[in-house]
């Protein structure tokens, strides 16, 4: 799943463009032809009335499908506007979920998204209603009218390019049948969803997205309560993370990321180039194995999901994704061991915070959680009794540096998310298969803000955005699959503003972004630009990648072997 550059046609960018421009590759497809389906065609968003639309399967694509790939263009128009969220649905389920670009006064930016919806494909062999949102407000003061069309991509199954291994069954939590998000105020806000489950499941996911809107938008920033007014910063703490439960009892953990808008912090940072993920957030896949057997049971089972240390608030959804035994009617089993359940998720804080008898104030306040757990439990299937588990370490790390004075208001944000995983399913003695996961969310933002003699004030913004993805697949031990993907955004811009506030110009505005993927099939992509005020500077594609083309199979689905693209979602 990614967002693809602005030419959506694989050419490369026009050095010297205000449009907008990312490193990230677009989603790989198998050869042949597909059939499209077109959801919305040229719709203008101006209000926050959703935009309905019906969807029926290809008939020319009727069997079984290698890829489907939704497609979606999006543009504003010149003028002012702020970000966007945007979101698109079908039966309650989320094709897509990001944000919109801001426009200048001169600039209209279009750009191009994509995601990998080939695990949905029962849902999408049925006709059903869908909608696209888009709040936006269009009068005098803000005049940016959003355009967007969207299709999806059905790539036919053949001897090249085999069918996918897809879930039987995909169940959105939402209570919207057409599909929207929830609202997370608080840490016991969840969203959940009663289901009565086929009685032969063997595996079980939760595609997860978190969203920070209102006072979290900008959680990644925030202070505990107690030390709010003196640093001058929300209250309500930096530790975020999505939590899933079933039946009420912890099931599994999703790091939230920590996304930048496109009108976040200096907007200036985000012109061409956005930060990472920022126009198409990747669900976390959270691995509900262990509770195969507990779901197969006949009863209705509440799956839900809330975030802890919400504070007003998340936008969430998720989907969950359900394999079932097709040679048995009946699953039976239960949870052995969760050690998650006897581990809250309650950070460490510290501070050095103090003030001089000026009332200048400076110091670290930090929070840390780590957390290692273990969720077992196991299955009787057609294959014998399966023992699934799921043991994982997760990380979060956040210093938050403060030098205030008259003249001086520096925050200084070191933040590092963290999260090691190994699943694991076993039939008898045997270790059958094994993935293995590490994922990095850094981040760092340097703000520092000075006040001249005469009240004009000076705001210089470097932001550093990562995300790094290992995943390994094992069987009876060895390792049959790895795959890393790569992914950095650094920015920096100088708003000035008069004594009044008056905004009066800017300075210094650059960025660059770096994406990367290996695997050990020998797959690579790469591609590496720069920007400088404004406009695209450099751009450079497949360097250390002796074919970069070799990627375009083995990313999208290596049959029978693990497939990559959920690398970059966490399964």
């Amino acid at each position: 799943m990614s967002v693809g550059s602005a030419q959506a046609d694989g050419s490369d960018p026009v050095i010297g463009s205000t449009n907008v421009v990312v490193a990230d590759p677009t989603v790989p497809r198998p050869a042949g032809t597909p059939c499209v389906v077109q959801l919305f065609n040229d719709v203008t968003f101006t209000d926050f009335n959703t935009r309905p639309y019906d969807y029926t399967p290809p008939t020319s694509c009727q069997g079984r499908w290698a890829k489907v790939v939704l497609e979606a263009d999006f543009s504003v128009t010149a003028g002012r506007q702020y970000d966007r969220t945007a979101t698109l649905w079908l039966g309650g389920v989320n094709l897509y979920f990001g944000t919109t670009q801001e426009p200048s006064r001169v600039v209209s930016p279009s750009w191009h998204v994509e995601r990998d919806l080939t695990d949905y494909d029962t849902l999408l062999r049925q006709a059903g209603k869908g909608q696209a949102i888009i709040g936006n407000i269009v009068n005098d003061t803000y005049t940016g009218v959003i355009h967007g069309s969207a299709r999806l991509l059905f790539y036919p199954a053949s001897l090249l390019a085999p069918p996918a291994p897809v879930p039987d069954a995909v169940y959105p939590l939402g209570a919207d049948a057409v599909g929207n998000t929830a609202v997370l105020n608080g840490p016991t806000d969840k969203l959940a969803k009663t289901l009565s489950l086929p009685r032969n499941v063997v595996r079980a996911y939760l595609d997860v997205f978190a969203q920070s809107q209102g006072g979290d938008e900008f959680w990644y920033t925030c202070v505990p309560d107690a030390y709010a007014a003196q640093a001058q910063e929300c209250g309500g703490g930096n530790f975020r993370e999505a939590e899933v439960s079933i039946d009420g009892q912890p099931a599994g953990v999703a790091p939230v990321y920590p996304w930048i808008y496109t009108g976040g912090i200096d907007p200036y940072l985000w012109r061409p180039t956005p930060g990472v993920q920022t126009l198409n957030f990747m669900p976390y896949r959270v691995d509900l194995t262990p509770f195969a057997g507990q779901l197969s049971d006949g009863s209705p089972h509440e799956v839900a999901l809330s975030v802890a240390g919400a504070h007003g608030y998340f936008s969430a959804t998720a989907a969950l994704l359900v394999y079932r035994d097709r040679h048995a009617h009946q699953v039976t089993g239960h949870i052995t061991r969760n050690t998650l359940a006897d581990q809250p998720p309650t950070p460490t804080i510290g501070s050095t915070l103090v003030a001089d008898s000026s009332g200048n104030v400076s110091g670290d306040i930090t929070t840390q959680l780590t957390r290692q757990f273990v969720i077992e439990g196991y299955a009787t299937t057609s294959s014998g009794r399966v023992v699934s588990s799921v043991a994982q370490t997760v990380g979060f790390n956040d210093l938050q540096r403060f030098t205030i004075n008259a003249s001086t208001y520096r925050q200084q944000t070191e933040q590092l998310t963290q999260l090691d995983s190994v699943s694991q399913s076993r039939v008898g003695p045997l270790m059958t298969v094994e993935y293995r996961q590490h994922a990095a969310y850094p981040l760092q933002v340097d703000y520092n803000q000075q006040t001249a003699a005469d009240g004009s004030v000076s705001v210089a913004t470097m932001a550093h955005q990562g995300y790094t993805n290992h995943g390994e697949r094992r069987w009876l031990g060895f390792a049959i699959y790895a795959a890393d993907v790569g992914n950095t955004v650094d920015s920096s811009d100088t708003l000035n503003f008069d004594a009044s506030g008056a905004v009066t110009g800017h300075t210094g505005q650059q960025s660059a972004q770096s994406f990367t993927f290996r695997d050990s099939f020998g797959s690579c992509y790469r591609t590496d630009l720069s920007t400088t005020a404004g406009a695209l500077a450099t751009y450079a594609t497949g360097q250390g990648c002796p074919d970069q083309q070799n990627r375009v199979w083995w990313i999208a689905h290596p049959d029978g072997s693990p497939d990559s693209r959920n690398l970059q979602v966490g399964w």
